[in-house]
C-alpha cells in the first residue's frame, strides 16, 4: 500500500523503529564498555541487548511498520513480489529505504546522547581486514541476528541501514566509514543468496509435493 494511504505504515514509522533499535545497539555496546573491559562479556551484553531489543520492537512495531527494520529485507521483499504483486513497491521501497537510514543516524546519536558522548563522532573503528569480515558478513545476513554476533567474523552488522547510523558513532558499536560500502554491498550480496537458497529449497519442496 503506498505511503500515506489508510492503513499503510508511514515514514515516521520507520524512523521510529530504526532509530530504537540502533539505539540499543549502540547503547548497549557504550554501557557494556564502562561495566567491563573483557571484549567478551562486552559482546555478549551487546548480542543479548540486541535479540531481547528487536524482539520487542518486532512485536511492538510491527502492525504500525511492518517489521521492516532491514533495508535488504524490504528489497528482498519487492523482489519477490514485483510481478505477482501482494508485497511493497518500488514507491514504498522510495520511502522505506531513507527513512530506516534517517532513524538509524538518529539512533546511534540518541545512544550517544544518553551516555554524554559526542552526539556525532565518525567512528575510528576499521572493519576493512578483507575477505573473512566480507565474507562473515554474507553469512550474518541469512542468520539469526543473535548466533550472527557470535560466529560471523564481522560481529553481525547485516543491516545498511543499521551500519550507516553505527558510522556516527565513535563507540563499541561504531564502524569507520571507509568500511560502509563493502559492508553494504557484501550485505545485498548476502540477501541475493539467501533468495537463492530459500528458492532452491521451498520452490523444490513444492515441486515434491
Amino acid at each position: 500500500m503506498p505511503e500515506g494511504e489508510a492503513g499503510g505504515p508511514s515514514g515516521q514509522a520507520f524512523v521510529l523503529a530504526q532509530a530504537a533499535l540502533v539505539a540499543v545497539v549502540v547503547g548497549s555496546g557504550i554501557q557494556a564498555t564502562k561495566l567491563t573491559q573483557d571484549v567478551a562479556p562486552q559482546l555478549l551484553a551487546n548480542s543479548t541487548a540486541t535479540v531481547f531489543g528487536l524482539g520487542v520492537l518486532i512485536t511492538l512495531l510491527g502492525p504500525v511498520s511492518g517489521a521492516h527494520f532491514n533495508p535488504v529485507v524490504s528489497l528482498a521483499e519487492w523482489w519477490t513480489t514485483r510481478r505477482t504483486g501482494g508485497g511493497i513497491t518500488a514507491r514504498e521501497i522510495a520511502v522505506y529505504v531513507p527513512a530506516q537510514i534517517t532513524g538509524a543516524i538518529a539512533g546511534a546519536i540518541l545512544a550517544d546522547a544518553m551516555f554524554g558522548e559526542p552526539l556525532v563522532k565518525w567512528s575510528a573503528h576499521d572493519h576493512s581486514a578483507g575477505n573473512p569480515l566480507l565474507l562473515g558478513e554474507v553469512v550474518a545476513v541469512a542468520s539469526y541476528i543473535g548466533a550472527a554476533y557470535w560466529f560471523t567474523s564481522s560481529t553481525s552488522f547485516a543491516n545498511p541501514a543499521v551500519t550507516i547510523g553505527r558510522a556516527f558513532t565513535d563507540t563499541f558499536a561504531g564502524i569507520a566509514p571507509a568500511s560502509v560500502p563493502a559492508f553494504v554491498g557484501v550485505q545485498l550480496v548476502g540477501a541475493a543468496v539467501r533468495l537463492a537458497l530459500a528458492a532452491v529449497i521451498f520452490m523444490r519442496g513444492k515441486k515434491d509435493v
